[in-house]
């Protein structure tokens, strides 16, 4: 059971994450939630660094799917400008938006990864899907309610796969 929360792979931040490293690994797409994975959760807009990393994607042929359990407005506003699709109220961890997102990318699992800040919805949804799972440092240290509640879940977790060996980064 706890295999489900365990991420396949760990990244400071999603500018770790480059199309040529994912090029290796046969990688085409990438399912990547929004808040407090690319930007924090009340920034507006994506930083340039980011708008760079997803033109590098887009250039290296990797296509980008946002999934978010937020709202329309605040997907919508975040991803346009980009051009970047979007599925808003996903309620990840369930896989139906994955599985959305698959195919509006029209990839096969194997060719896609699922970045995200959260064990609870993002690891979990992908694993549960069989995706291979890229867990990365939240970019804010404030969290919504109900992110904060998975917050201690997910410490109590990682508690448990750090005893048990399952771990092998550093926090």
């Amino acid at each position: 059971m706890l295999h489900y929360f365990l991420p396949n792979q760990y990244a400071k931040n999603v500018l770790e994450i480059t199309p040529k490293q994912l090029k290796e690994k046969g990688v085409k797409g990438i399912i990547t939630d929004l808040d407090n994975t690319l930007v924090e959760w009340d920034r507006p807009a994506a930083t340039p660094q980011l708008v760079k990393w997803f033109e590098d994607m887009r250039n290296s042929g990797i296509q980008v799917v946002i999934v978010s359990n937020n709202n329309k407005n605040r997907v919508k506003s975040f991803a346009d400008p980009l051009g970047i699709p979007f599925i808003f109220e996903a309620r990840k961890p369930l896989t139906r938006a994955f599985q959305q997102a698959l195919k509006e990318m029209n990839l096969k699992k194997e060719e896609v990864v699922v970045i995200g800040d959260q064990l609870l919805t993002d690891v979990l949804g992908g694993n549960r899907l069989g995706l291979h799972t890229i867990l990365v440092v939240p970019v804010a240290q404030t969290d919504g309610f109900w992110t904060r509640f998975n917050r201690k879940i997910e410490r109590q977790l990682l508690h448990m796969m750090r005893r048990k060996g399952m771990i092998y980064w550093e926090e």
